[in-house]
């Protein structure tokens, strides 16, 4: 049986400023990536959006990022290992503290920081060690082969490896720089087809044409993407209709 996690960047609001469709969203995925309120979010979103997620039965992560709210946490800072590792476990922590026996399902970095996890290992090491350290029998969600995905391996971590439905890729395997035209996929139709060929062949196709081979455990759909509902609602039908089961039990 073929079997696939489905996910989601939601609890992005703040304040009285409202990002995402998160209700509806909520109603296709099976896990929920909740920002911890450095790169987005706030108490009290965090809290609403962990209480909405528990009404749909959608498993909660924590989604820790640069403090960077203007920036959306999508800019690079410069920060030592150690830094890093305390931001990521402050962030954490802040958002099980709002899960029942304050407890997550998993942890995915956001961004900026995701990125630069998965290609340098040193920053890697510094995100998993965060993550052990407020939440050591989480999943850690990192970008398929790579720095991040060898790092929660080496430190007896759970890991899932992640592919994106609505990105690009380039040929070694990492996304397509946001700053790129053609970094973000709206169509329904094409993100659709390539979330389904990434599942059945573990491969996906770069921007280049080549052929990128991949283990895929779940699969992401921003929430801050405006076709967030459309697409997530035409991928799990897709993937259900083809005999796929989406469910964060991975």
């Amino acid at each position: 049986m073929t079997k696939v996690d489905f996910n989601s960047d939601l609890g992005e609001s703040y304040g009285h400023y409202i990002v995402g469709l998160d209700p509806l969203i909520l109603k296709q995925v099976t896990s929920t990536n909740i920002a911890c309120g450095f790169h987005a979010g706030d108490p009290k979103v965090m809290r609403n959006t962990v209480k909405l997620a528990l009404s749909e039965g959608v498993a909660i992560g924590a989604h820790p990022g640069f403090q960077d709210l203007q920036g959306f946490g999508r800019r690079k800072i410069d920060m030592a290992p150690e830094d890093i590792t305390v931001m990521v476990q402050y962030q954490v922590g802040a958002l099980a503290a709002f899960t029942p026996d304050h407890r997550l399902h998993h942890v995915k970095a956001h961004g900026a920081l995701y990125n630069l996890a998965a290609k340098n290992r040193v920053v890697a090491d510094a995100v998993v060690a965060g993550i052990k350290a407020a939440a050591p029998d989480t999943i850690v969600y990192g970008l398929a082969n790579s720095q991040l995905i060898e790092a929660a391996k080496e430190a007896n971590m759970r890991y899932a490896q992640e592919v994106f439905a609505d990105r690009n890729y380039q040929a070694d395997g990492t996304l397509v720089p946001r700053t790129h035209d053609n970094a973000v996929i709206t169509n329904p139709d094409l993100a659709t087809q390539r979330a389904l060929k990434m599942v059945q062949t573990q491969t996906l196709t770069a921007i280049t044409g080549e052929t990128v081979p991949l283990a895929v455990d779940s699969i992401c759909v921003h929430g801050d993407n405006e076709e967030a509902v459309a697409l997530t609602e035409k991928i799990k039908t897709t993937l259900a209709e083809n005999g796929i089961t989406i469910t964060s039990e991975i």
